[in-house]
């Protein structure tokens, strides 16, 4: 374990990832770092806080955090730990797959918590690689929310296994799509905006140049600003798990269809493809 003076800055890791990543050889059975990143007395800052909230679609002024704004906080841990030299995956081109998240207890906006995060596994994908990351919040000695998120790296495989976290995926194309909800036309400054609230200024999601330069014809939606997005809309129960699944970039600007039904389901779609899939379910108490 090891505990940190403050989160650390966003920029270099980003920056010596990127220069890592050339020399990475991805795979499952690879050893990757065990060390347990912890920020023992963290405070939301209430500026970026608001802004999150604005550019998420979450009510300003309420006195709990978002239900993924954790993860924001616990993500420069996340990428200190995956540009390290000892992490196999590149940094470059990881993808987010998908998050799970678990809320136990309203977060108060003003609270104190001890954050960690570590590095869980490595798995086979049908695609490549992908690495569990696990980030915790507690207050004393309770975990008050936890979030599992895959980040898949591509590369040859053998294998045929990775699949949804929620279900099989014959099961899910099966199903009759959702009835849309509303219809959000999403303006091509929202990855710059986001960028600017939650620190995570990847190239991709910022600028059509930078974009380019990663194979996108234009800046792509955070996927963590999707599933924020969607859960704005669709509320949260105080004690709620929360599983999404992001399986295909939003473009920016762009419009996207917001469906869910009355059973926890949501999705983000659009003309041709549906961007996220998730459901949220009530913990018992």
């Amino acid at each position: 374990m090891i505990v940190l003076g403050g989160p650390p800055a966003l920029g270099p890791l980003l920056a010596r990832g990127a220069l890592r990543s050339p020399f990475k050889r991805p795979a499952a059975d690879a050893p990757f770092p065990r060390t347990r990143l912890v920020l023992p007395a963290l405070r939301a800052d209430v500026g970026r806080l608001a802004a999150y909230e604005r550019v998420c679609g979450f009510a300003t002024g309420d006195d709990g955090l978002p239900v993924t704004y954790p993860h924001v906080l616990g993500f420069p841990l996340a990428m200190r730990l995956m540009s390290a030299r000892d992490f196999p995956l590149p940094l470059l081109g990881l993808v987010h797959t998908s998050v799970e998240i678990e809320r136990y207890a309203e977060l108060p906006g003003a609270g104190t918590y001890e954050l960690s995060v570590h590095i869980e596994k490595l798995s086979p994908h049908r695609r490549g690689t992908e690495a569990t990351v696990v980030t915790e919040a507690r207050v004393g000695e309770d975990v008050v929310w936890a979030s599992r998120s895959r980040y898949l790296a591509r590369h040859r495989t053998t294998t045929a296994r990775g699949g949804t976290p929620q279900e099989s995926r014959e099961n899910r194309e099966n199903r009759d799509p959702l009835p849309v909800v509303e219809e959000w036309r999403i303006a091509g400054d929202v990855g710059r905006r986001y960028g600017a609230a939650s620190g995570d200024r990847n190239p991709i999601h910022l600028h059509p140049l930078t974009a380019r330069l990663f194979g996108f014809p234009r800046a792509v939606a955070h996927g963590m600003w999707t599933v924020a997005r969607c859960l704005a809309a669709h509320g949260v129960p105080e004690r709620a798990r929360v599983e999404a699944e992001f399986r295909a970039p939003v473009l920016l600007p762009g419009t996207v269809a917001y469906a869910a039904d009355g059973t926890g389901r949501f999705e983000l779609r659009g003309p041709k493809r549906v961007h996220v899939e998730g459901r949220v379910l009530p913990l018992a108490t």
